[in-house]
């Protein structure tokens, strides 16, 4: 079953974020607890890093602005 990458919520008022740059390629074999994606939020930049191990499949590019919760890829 594949595990969704959402965008998270980092601090309290934050609504939506953008994807600075994936950390991985879609296709890559990914770790949980490794770093996925750099996040720009609220004048701040964070790494997140991926909730499971398996592979990526992107579904959201880098410069798309989006809101919290929104699905950003998949790890199967």
């Amino acid at each position: 079953m594949a595990v969704e990458i959402l965008l998270p919520k980092i601090g309290f008022s934050m609504q939506e974020g953008q994807i600075a740059e994936w950390l991985a390629k879609d296709g890559d074999q990914v770790t949980e607890g490794q770093p996925l994606f750099s996040l720009e939020a609220d004048k701040s930049t964070n790494e997140v890093e991926s909730p499971a191990t398996g592979t990526l499949k992107i579904v959201a590019s880098t410069g798309e602005t989006l809101e919290v919760g929104t699905v950003l890829g998949y790890i199967e």
